[in-house]
């Protein structure tokens, strides 16, 4: 097997090392202490019990309006089921109010119980205390002032108001129930920062906008000129039950992604090879909704690349959407080092899901907490014109830093990757294979050489080509539970 460099990166690979941030942390979904809305002022001398008070009237508002409490939930956690608004979620409101957060001890602030365990962020691990020095404060680290500067310039996608109607429908906010497609919006757009900019782009403080950045947010602009926009998204996916106003599971999400870019590139032509990115949904089966674990095909990946690039190229760079169930009621806590291990991936786009109810884009772990960007907070429309770089991008991006436990997660979930070329891809597939090794019979996906193939894939030691990477035959198709000799236990996949 080819040498395995471990992936990480020091400040000076920043383009702005911000080591003097002044970002807070928080614990819970919802919009932080900086998160605010100009139309939305919240009295903090308020009465404990104006938290619980919810007028009974309030649930039969068509349309919600307004600003969204902070940590208000706003998604079902059904998978791919599409549910009203209704007393379930005045409750929700009720419990998730900021005054009970108070009473329930919910807003603690710092790195997870001061950890000084290592930072896992979308491929790239971040030390926060260096083995030679103890004596610092994790918060006070050169390793922990370069995660939050990478943190930080992830792209941050959240609830809009005042934008054109979606549709035929009077909506003009997405506020309360948006929060699957916003948290879908971060994940493509971090694979787009992946695939014009690269992993070590940082959003600078002092220079000039890059070109191909603002261009990458006019992609997910609130309008129908922009491509990625909740008004397209909503459109591409109503063969899933997408509508306005309707919350949604993360495999109709990814289906959604998949039909849309695939309608884009129609409209397009796809002109420029180069800037070409597939969309590839990996599941279980044909209808991708029950079986065991999601099986990535080789070979359908080729003909998909194919196909993408009409024969010009051998590869087009592929964004890979895994959605999964992993439980019931609560994830299966067999999985959660397997999940927390896909963000040592290069590849990692992290995750789409959170907690049940609430919507967001995990992008870290350190221990058994999880880092997320947070869609829950209502900002004004920003209008993004690829012409104009002086365009204040500031409320698509946040310095706080929110963290939950990784075993509330909800079960319903996604996990993307980006391969941008061959090598990549088989780096991935060699990752992928381990950690199949280390699920114990479960796990979260598998690989296959060819659709109508029985076997798992496996990659082993083998053989490399002259630039160290292993060519793609280098495939061994292997019986489940027979590439160490011994048997593994039954698949214990959830059904829907």
């Amino acid at each position: 097997m080819p040498k395995r460099t471990q992936f990480s990166r020091s400040s000076s690979d920043s383009d702005s090392p911000r080591k003097n941030l002044g970002s807070s942390v928080s614990t819970e979904p919802g919009p932080g202490p900086s998160s605010s809305s100009s139309s939305c002022k919240v009295n903090n001398k308020s009465s404990v019990w104006s938290g619980l008070l919810v007028s009974p009237f309030s649930i039969f508002d068509s349309e919600p309006k307004g600003c969204l409490r902070k940590g208000e939930f706003c998604c079902s956690k059904k998978y791919n089921g599409i549910v009203g608004i209704g007393w379930t979620s005045a409750v929700k409101r009720m419990i998730n109010s900021s005054s009970m957060r108070r009473i329930f001890g919910m807003d603690k602030t710092g790195i997870p119980n001061g950890s000084k365990s290592d930072i896992w962020l979308l491929g790239v691990c971040y030390k926060v205390v260096q083995d030679d020095d103890s004596s610092i404060e994790p918060t006070q680290s050169e390793g922990f002032s370069a995660f939050v500067d990478d943190f930080s310039s992830r792209i941050l996608v959240t609830y809009r108001k005042g934008f054109a109607p979606i549709g035929d429908t009077k909506y003009t906010s997405d506020v309360n129930w948006g929060c699957m497609l916003r948290s879908s919006q971060m994940l493509v757009a971090q694979a787009l920062l992946l695939h014009r900019l690269g992993r070590l782009w940082r959003k600078s403080m002092d220079k000039p906008l890059e070109q191909k950045y603002v261009e990458i947010l006019h992609l997910f602009g609130d309008s129908e000129e922009s491509a990625y926009s909740i008004h397209n998204l909503l459109q591409a996916g109503k063969t899933y039950g997408l509508s306005p106003g309707s919350w949604v599971g993360p495999y109709a999400m990814c289906r959604t992604w998949e039909t849309l870019a695939r309608s884009k590139r129609e409209e397009t032509g796809n002109a420029d090879v180069s800037l070409a990115m597939a969309i590839y949904v990996v599941s279980g089966d044909e209808d991708g909704e029950r079986g065991g674990a999601p099986v990535l095909c080789i070979e359908d990946i080729v003909k998909h690349c194919s196909v993408l690039s009409k024969g010009e190229v051998d590869w087009t760079p592929v964004l890979f959407l895994v959605p999964l169930v992993l439980g019931l009621d609560k994830i299966n806590s067999r999985y959660l080092p397997l999940l927390a291990a896909t963000f040592s991936f290069p590849q990692s786009l992290g995750i789409l899901g959170g907690r049940p109810g609430a919507s967001t884009y995990i992008v870290g772990v350190q221990d058994d907490k999880a880092f997320y960007l947070d869609p829950h907070e209502v900002q004004p429309v920003v209008d993004i014109k690829v012409d104009k770089l002086d365009v204040d991008t500031s409320s698509y991006h946040c310095n706080t830093v929110r963290h939950f436990p990784l075993d509330s997660i909800d079960p319903s979930l996604a996990i993307g990757f980006y391969c941008r070329d061959k090598s990549d891809f088989d780096d991935f597939c060699i990752r992928a294979s381990e950690l199949v090794d280390q699920s114990n019979g479960a796990p979260l996906f598998t690989i296959t050489e060819t659709r109508s193939s029985a076997t798992s894939v496996e990659y082993n030691d083998r053989l490399t080509s002259d630039t160290g990477v292993p060519e793609l035959d280098s495939f061994d198709a292997v019986s489940p539970g027979e590439s160490d000799g011994s048997s593994r236990p039954e698949d214990e996949w959830q059904l829907l």
